[in-house]
C-alpha cells in the first residue's frame, strides 16, 4: 500500500549504478526505522554505500512525510467529532475530549552552527521536543517536530497551527486534555493542583486516565520505531522528516491492528542508558 502511494516519487537509480527497487528502498527505511543502526549497517541490508542509504532513508522518509494530510488529521466533521468524544468518555467518563496533548523529546546528534546549544534540553542531550495530539485510538492526530529540545511544550503549543484552529473555534466546545505544564484554556484541560473535595479528586483522576492515552502512544510509537527511542544520527532535515514517516507508519498499524511490540529487557537497558548520558 505505502510502496504504492510513494512509488512514482523515490523510483530512479542510485550512484554507482547502485540499483534499489522501490520495495527495496523502502526496506531499507524500515530497517533503520526499526533498529536505529548505523546507517553502513542498514546499506549491508540491501548491498548498498553507507552514502547511498542515507540519501534513500532521506528520500523515502520525505515521500512518507508528504503523506501527512492524509494519515494525520484531527477529526473533522460532526460525526467525526461525535465519535472521538466518545471514545474518549469510554475511558474515563471525561466529557468533550477529542485528544490528549503532550510532547516527548527525540535524541539527535548536535545539529552544529551557532544555534546547537538551544537543541540541548534540560536533561543535557541534543533533541527534537516533539509535540503529539493523540486519540482514543493512541493514533497520531497532529504533530510538530521542529523545536529543538529547550523549548517548553506551552511555547510549542501557543505558536503551533492547532492551537490557532481551537482558538478560531474550529472544534465548536471540544477539549484537549494536558498535564500542569500547559495553560488552563477553555479548550484545554489540565489537572487541578489543589484537592479539595471527593469531586475534585474524581475530576483529576479522570482527566489524567483520560490524558495517558498519549503517553501510552509514545511507548507503542517509539516500540515499532526503537530509532526514535535509542536517537537519530541524521541532519536535522531528514531527522524531522524520519519522525513525521513512523508517526504515518505508527497510524497504519493502528488502523490494520498490527500487533504492538512488547520492549524487551536489552531495548529498555539501551534506551535508558541513552536518556541518562
Amino acid at each position: 500500500m505505502i510502496v504504492d502511494q510513494i512509488e512514482d516519487t523515490i523510483s530512479y537509480p542510485t550512484n554507482r549504478n547502485e540499483y534499489l527497487s522501490t520495495q527495496s528502498q523502502v526496506l531499507l527505511a524500515l530497517r533503520f526505522y526499526a533498529t536505529g543502526s548505523f546507517l553502513s549497517v542498514a546499506g549491508d541490508f540491501t548491498g548498498v554505500s553507507k552514502a547511498t542509504a542515507s540519501k534513500t532513508i532521506r528520500r523515502v522518509s520525505v515521500a512518507l512525510a508528504n503523506l501527512r494530510g492524509q494519515y494525520i488529521k484531527m477529526p473533522r466533521t460532526p460525526d467525526e467529532i461525535r465519535e472521538m468524544r466518545q471514545k474518549f468518555f469510554d475511558i474515563a467518563r471525561f466529557p468533550r475530549c477529542i485528544g490528549a496533548i503532550d510532547c516527548s523529546h527525540i535524541r539527535i546528534q548536535s545539529p552544529g552552527g551557532d544555534d546547537a546549544e538551544l537543541f540541548r534540553n534540560r536533561k543535557g542531550f541534543f533533541s527534537l521536543n516533539v509535540q503529539t495530539i493523540a486519540d482514543a485510538n493512541r493514533k497520531i492526530q497532529d504533530i510538530v517536530c521542529r523545536w529543538p529540545g529547550s523549548s517548553h511544550d506551552s511555547n510549542i503549543f501557543r505558536n503551533s497551527r492547532i492551537c490557532q484552529r481551537f482558538e478560531m473555534g474550529e472544534f465548536n466546545d471540544s477539549l484537549l486534555v494536558g498535564d500542569s505544564g500547559y495553560p488552563i484554556k477553555k479548550y484545554l484541560i489540565t489537572p487541578l493542583q489543589n484537592i479539595n473535595n471527593e469531586a475534585e479528586n474524581l475530576f483529576n483522576e479522570s482527566q489524567i486516565r483520560t490524558r495517558n492515552i498519549v503517553e501510552c502512544s509514545y511507548g507503542v510509537w517509539k516500540r515499532r520505531f526503537p530509532a526514535l527511542a535509542l536517537g537519530l544520527r541524521l541532519k536535522l532535515n531528514t531527522t524531522m522528516a524520519v519522525i513525521v514517516a513512523t508517526a504515518i507508519l505508527h497510524n497504519i498499524a493502528c488502523d490494520e491492528n498490527e500487533y504492538e511490540p512488547p520492549l524487551n529487557r536489552i531495548e529498555e537497558n539501551a534506551i535508558n542508558i541513552v536518556n541518562q548520558e
